[in-house]
């Protein structure tokens, strides 16, 4: 016989102060599975009874809006952020799996993290501070692109007088108007969508346009644009390092614009910085590692001609420029301790590098 007197345990409440109490970045809601949290880059399940269907259809009723669930229900997917008393803000990425609604969480940082803390390099306040061009932010998911990008628009917040407008799906983080006047605009709720919304943002008087992500060809373009215009562009990608950041670019567009905007590319690039957030060796959290490419003259040169395999031995030359490659940071990482040699070595582009670079210095460290 059903026992109709269960209660589960599992409300938002209890989910969302452990996820904060824990320091965890993800929450995962899975049938049949205890909720999951992502620490310091890992996987923990809590104790507690798997989650049911019922539990599932329950929590999404409570968090979204009838016009939401309508939402979710015609596209089968949906992403929100929502401000959650007293736990904060969170995003939500709603997906079906076998028919059950799922999802999972982004814990939002309640407030902006100084450079340090967060290890960004110190070439990022510079950037942040150009009057014009495109700044890029890349790496896969998760790794701290969004994180970063807040970072900088609260530095220019709070050193300049200007218009801020940001596009984001959705909006992870509120900014208050302090020096600047920022407008943040969520795609699906405020515009269509990136490409939408940045044609129309071009028309408000903006002195910064932050975009959430460079997809399509046509947002693509239009950001070029606007860089080229007198605008300073902060956008990320989805793209591994400086070189399939340029390569992906390039190729976004129809062959017969691609000169156009290799011309467009190299003209307002002003850098591209690739990050991955990496666990630290003593497991007490993750450590980001940084690649960061100015687009000095050279850079500037090579993408113009196409020649953006060469970019690569530029970010090697260009210490006085304060460039340096993935490889070149994973390696000052594991000099210092902070991650382990199988971390450096699994995440590098030339796991070579680093191999050869060790083992000259452990020759020279040896006596005759």
């Amino acid at each position: 016989m059903h026992d109709t007197s269960y209660r589960s345990p599992w409300t938002w409440d209890r989910l969302l102060k452990a996820a904060r109490k824990f320091g965890a970045s993800d929450v995962h809601l899975v049938c049949g599975v205890a909720p999951a949290y992502r620490v310091a880059g890992r996987i923990c399940l809590a104790e507690g009874p798997p989650l049911t269907a019922q539990d599932l259809d329950r929590l999404l009723q409570e968090l979204l809006t009838a016009e939401e669930r309508d939402r979710f229900v015609a596209q089968k997917q949906l992403c929100i952020a929502r401000r959650i008393e007293p736990h904060g803000r969170f995003r939500a990425a709603v997906y079906f799996r076998a028919g059950v609604p799922e999802l999972c969480l982004r814990v939002c940082r309640e407030n902006i993290a100084s450079r340090e803390e967060l290890g960004l390099p110190e070439v990022i306040d510079e950037l942040a501070r150009k009057p014009w061009g495109l700044v890029l932010i890349v790496g896969p998911t998760g790794m701290g692109k969004t994180t970063t990008l807040n970072y900088m628009i609260n530095l220019i917040n709070h050193e300049r007088r200007c218009k801020i407008i940001t596009l984001e799906d959705p909006v992870e983080f509120e900014h208050s108007n302090r020096l600047s006047i920022v407008v943040q605009q969520e795609v699906g709720t405020d515009v269509d969508s990136f490409y939408a919304g940045l044609v129309h943002a071009l028309r408000q008087d903006p002195d910064v346009i932050v975009v959430g992500e460079l997809r399509e060809p046509e947002t693509i373009r239009t950001a070029l644009d606007a860089a080229e215009t007198g605008h300073l562009v902060l956008a990320t990608l989805h793209t591994a390092d400086t070189v399939q950041t340029a390569d992906r670019i390039i190729h976004a567009v129809p062959p017969e614009v691609r000169a156009i905007v290799q011309q467009q590319l190299a003209g307002s690039l002003q850098a591209v910085i690739a990050q991955r957030l990496l666990p630290k060796a003593d497991g007490t959290g993750r450590v980001l590692a940084c690649e960061v490419c100015i687009a000095n003259t050279a850079v500037r040169n090579h993408i113009r001609y196409g020649e953006t395999q060469k970019i690569y031995s530029e970010m090697q030359m260009g210490r006085k420029e304060n460039m340096h490659t993935l490889d070149m940071a994973l390696l000052e990482l594991y000099t210092r301790g902070d991650i382990s040699y199988d971390t450096a070595v699994s995440h590098a582009r030339y796991p070579k590098f680093i191999e050869e670079r060790l083992r000259r210095t452990t020759d020279l460290a040896e006596p005759d």
